[in-house]
């Protein structure tokens, strides 16, 4: 199955409510979908390898959501795969006095993947047309014309090797509610439980409003978003995986040749083996 196909945002528009966060797809169970998500995890161990050596290619993955949609599971359990030399997570929450101080996207530019590497924004620029619009911190122009900087600068990157994938990760109020529970019973989580957590809840609608919108203005062809459905955990990372290494296949990578004459190092290495092996007779 092609989830690239089945939750690319498209040019209609998107309405969330028609789109089932339970969905799972053709398997029926976690024990049913494990060996499949094992299986691209160490495609892209593999294909990051090749990117980090090749060093023509970024990757920037931006994770989006509700509270509690999983942006922080979605990044231990699928991209706990990759080499941590070559991928970097980058997390965006209030604006410091510093960034405010700044245009939106100051703060967040610095954080873009160089060539070679990964990067992965928990939460991110979206931030300032999402947050900002439903707390009414901007007015209806301040967040159109941000949409416009947003397609702008996501093409700049992509003009200069970045490949951008823009994930959604969709969860039903239920689910939330639901893990919000979890967080309570659960003393490893209880770190994890904020203020925010049910004031923000009560304007689930003016964030869903929020997200349709800033999506279906900024999925475009070199930078696309995913809706998955991410009530159940593991078709999200199952999803999020196939899409990575799927996307990652498309960039053709390669390992690059080598920089030296590769018979004259076979003959000094066999020498230097021969010339210790005679050392160690001789003593």
């Amino acid at each position: 199955m092609d989830y690239r196909k089945e939750f690319r945002v498209d040019s209609d528009r998107l309405r969330l409510n028609k789109l089932d966060p339970a969905y799972k797809g053709k398997h029926g169970s976690e024990a049913e979908a494990k060996q499949e998500t094992e299986n691209f995890r160490q495609k892209l161990a593999h294909q990051q390898a090749v990117l980090y050596a090749e060093h023509k290619h970024a990757i920037l993955v931006v994770l989006q959501a509700l509270d509690a949609g999983g942006k922080d599971g979605t990044i231990n359990h699928v991209f706990s795969a990759l080499n941590p030399q070559g991928a970097r997570v980058a997390g965006f929450k209030q604006p410091t006095a510093a960034e405010l101080a700044h245009d939106f996207l100051w703060r967040v530019h610095a954080h873009a993947p160089g060539r070679g590497e990964i990067a992965i924004f928990n939460r991110s620029h979206y931030e300032d047309v999402l947050v900002t619009r439903v707390h009414k911190l901007i007015d209806k122009p301040t967040w159109t014309a941000r949409y416009q900087r947003i397609r702008e600068f996501e093409a700049l990157l992509a003009e200069n090797g970045t490949t951008i994938l823009k994930f959604f990760l969709h969860i039903s109020k239920e689910e939330q509610l639901a893990r919000f529970a979890q967080r309570l019973d659960d003393p490893a989580r209880n770190w994890k439980i904020t203020e925010s957590d049910y004031s923000e809840r009560a304007l689930w609608d003016d964030y869903i409003e929020a997200f349709e919108d800033a999506i279906h203005a900024t999925s475009a062809r070199e930078a696309p978003w995913y809706v998955i459905p991410s009530n159940h955990k593991w078709f999200r990372n199952l999803a999020v995986s196939q899409i990575m290494a799927d996307t990652m296949e498309e960039l053709k990578l390669a390992f690059p040749t080598p920089s030296v004459h590769l018979a004259d190092i076979r003959r000094k290495y066999h020498t230097a083996v021969k010339e210790e092996k005679d050392g160690s007779k001789k003593a």
